[in-house]
Formats: C-alpha cells, sequence, structure tokens
C-alpha cells in the first residue's frame, strides 16, 4: 500500500505488527521516530526563518523553541548587518561588558541569543537555522520526510513498536533499517542542495545534544 499520508502509515505500522491492540500507541512511535530523525536529519524542510525586534538596552533574545542549529543571524538594515558568531567570553573582550549600539556580533547562552553591542535601537532581526520535522498529525497529515521517504518513517516507527514490545532481535532489526534510511535521507539532501559537489558550508554554530 501507499504511505503519504498519516493515517495510511499509521493503518502501515499495524500491518507490519500484525497487531490490532496498539493503536492507541502508534501515534507515540510516529513521535519518537520523528524525534531522532530531528535530531540526525538536516532537511530542507528543516530551514527556518524567525524573526524578531530588538529592545534597546537589552543584549538577549530568544531563540526559536525548536532551533536545533544556526545558520545566520543578520539585522535588516540597509545594507543587512550580518552578525559573527563569537564565544560569549570572546564577545566580552572583544565588546567589554557596557556601551550600546548597533550588533555585530552574537552568541549562544541557553535559549537565547546574546548580541554585542548591546542593541541601542529596535532593529529586527532575522534568525535562519535549522529545527525540528514538522511533525505528523491528524491536521498535518504529511511532510516532506513522509512524501520523500516513507521507508524512514515506518523503519523508524517499528524500532520504536519492537522496543515497546519488548523484542530485542526484531528493534535491532528495524533500527539498523531506520539508520540506513536516515544515512539515504541525507545522501539524497546532498545531492538536491550540493550536487556531486563534496563541498559543503559550515554552520556558524551547532547545538549539540552535549549541552554546548
Amino acid at each position: 500500500m501507499a504511505i503519504s499520508t498519516y493515517a495510511q502509515l499509521q493503518t502501515a505500522i499495524a500491518n507490519f505488527l500484525a497487531r490490532t491492540d496498539l493503536t492507541q500507541q502508534i501515534p507515540d512511535f510516529i513521535a519518537l521516530a520523528e524525534a531522532r530523525m530531528s535530531r540526525e536529519l538536516e532537511t530542507r524542510s528543516q530551514e527556518k526563518r524567525a524573526t524578531a525586534v530588538l529592545t534597546p538596552n537589552n543584549e538577549y533574545i530568544s531563540l526559536p523553541v525548536d532551533m536545533r542549529e544556526i545558520r545566520e543571524v543578520k539585522l535588516l538594515t540597509s545594507p543587512l548587518t550580518v552578525l559573527t558568531y563569537k564565544s560569549p567570553a570572546q564577545m566580552d573582550t572583544d565588546h567589554g561588558t557596557t556601551g550600546t549600539g548597533k550588533p555585530v556580533s552574537f552568541s549562544i547562552i541557553g535559549d537565547e541569543l546574546k548580541l554585542r553591542p548591546v542593541p541601542d535601537s529596535g532593529y529586527t532581526a532575522e534568525i535562519v537555522y535549522v529545527g525540528d520535522i514538522e511533525p505528523l498529525s491528524a491536521t498535518r497529515t504529511t511532510n516532506n520526510i513522509l512524501t520523500r521517504h516513507p521507508d524512514a518513517y515506518l523503519s523508524g516507527s517499528l524500532a520504536e513498536a519492537y522496543i515497546y514490545l519488548m523484542d530485542e532481535q526484531r528493534a535491532q532489526l528495524y533500527d539498523q533499517k531506520f539508520s540506513r534510511a536516515i544515512e539515504e535521507v541525507r545522501r539524497d539532501e546532498d545531492r538536491s542542495q550540493y550536487g556531486s559537489s563534496t563541498l559543503r558550508t559550515q554552520s556558524i554554530y551547532q547545538q549539540q545534544s552535549s549541552g554546548v
């Protein structure tokens, strides 16, 4: 059967499991697979933009709640002002801890963006970032990953299902399939963006699971 919608995916999972008593759990299996894909993938559909109006004399702004990696931070001035990433310590060294002006650098502290110099006006900032996969639901019945890579969704969900069922052998089998599918999605994404070139643009900041 085709697997192109949330409902079809749930049906396929139930069919592969050959179970009729896991209807309530299947959405959880899908959500867990999505969580892993959000951590490990950087597809075009995960690239997003967010804007924020800076508050004068306030050096912090909140980051998008689903941000995993920053591509670029810029002020929508004329011309555009692209901010440079620096560590918090380097920012203090370069700009001091007092004084205001048009920000030229940024850093990440927790779930906030730190700017230096401290804004002297209500500039509008745009953050280009990699966020979570848009999760499937009854109202969002498909997304780019499901459309292009239904096998990733299916194998990931089945891996979580067999972990739930404490079937270690099948859980390992589908986890291997899921890992292979994720790697193939990465290669497919590289080809779509960079062709045969191995040259990739490096992100200016990456938020890792280690909490950096």
